[in-house]
């Protein structure tokens, strides 16, 4: 038994450094010449804009609300791609990823029973539980053809298996400023879920809730594609301060605390979700008509 246990501990050893040296060996590196001809530097030293200071005697009237980005559409593809980080540019959940395992700007909340209040912090070793699971496959030696070995195989979550997000954000009436204001509150990736046999059940598995107000000044510093003109790119910040972004509602605040599916479906859950969107339009455009 004694021999088993110590078999086991070199084993997981030996792919534990193998997987750091992988990530040493194939991990970007600075080119030698700039890539351009000039160098980037406004990106980089960008910061986030300040909220303006809210007082809650002047919030006349607000109303919380979940959506959904899809990934699928094409306005949404800056959060998407490059599926593989280059020079200039990451995922959103790239940058996400990175910025909590490797650089620690950011926090991340686990979210049992799909809690989205920001209570369950999680560490770095869970999350790279959550993001990187570990099996064994048989392989042949080629050297004795028909003799197979167990090996160590690394299923991690990738960019390419992020297809939504769920967004969490508050709308509300300043009337010190006289405007209908929005802040968002958080923001949860979501994969698909799957079968065992690798197809799609039609649900959403979702990873982990990002407090929006602390990721900011990482996404201030993270471009994006924009498609005329590549020397005025947007951030990541820009896409969300400016809601360069395409969503349906899933969820407004209810007596119920429920969601727009567990009481509509098809064709009537999309007009529940413009509903929605149309009451918020309505209400600013009575506040400001003679």
């Amino acid at each position: 038994m004694k021999k088993v246990r110590i078999l086991l501990v070199l084993f997981f050893a030996v792919f534990a450094a193998l997987d750091n040296y992988a990530q040493e060996v194939l991990a970007p590196k600075a080119p030698k010449y700039p890539d351009g001809v000039y160098v980037k530097e406004n990106t980089r030293t960008r910061r986030a804009i300040p909220y303006t200071h809210l007082r809650e005697a002047d919030v006349m009237w607000s109303k919380r609300i979940w959506r959904v980005i899809d990934l699928r559409e094409k306005i949404n593809h800056p959060l998407y791609y490059p599926t593989t980080p280059i020079l200039d540019r990451k995922s959103l959940y790239d940058v996400i990823k990175d910025a909590a395992l490797n650089d620690g700007t950011i926090t991340l909340f686990d979210q049992p029973a799909l809690d989205d209040e920001f209570k369950y912090e999680m560490t770095k070793s869970e999350i790279e539980k959550k993001l990187v699971k570990w099996d064994t496959n048989d392989v042949e030696d080629p050297n004795n053809p028909g003799t197979y070995s167990k090996a160590a195989v690394k299923n991690e979550i990738s960019s390419e298996r992020i297809w939504k997000y769920w967004v969490k954000e508050d709308w509300f009436f300043d009337k010190q400023r006289s405007v209908l204001d929005v802040r968002i509150i958080g923001i949860c990736p979501l994969t698909e879920k799957l079968s065992e046999t690798g197809e799609s059940t039609g649900g959403d598995n979702a990873l982990f809730w990002v407090y929006f107000p602390e990721a900011r000044p990482l996404f201030a510093n993270q471009e994006v594609y924009m498609r005329h003109n590549d020397a005025e790119r947007r951030t990541l910040e820009d896409i969300f301060w400016k809601r360069m972004f395409s969503s349906y509602v899933r969820k407004e605040t209810n007596v119920y605390d429920r969601v727009i599916s567990e009481y509509k479906s098809g064709l009537d859950a999309l007009l529940e979700s413009e509903r929605v969107k149309t009451d918020i339009f309505v209400y600013e455009h009575d506040l400001f008509h003679f």
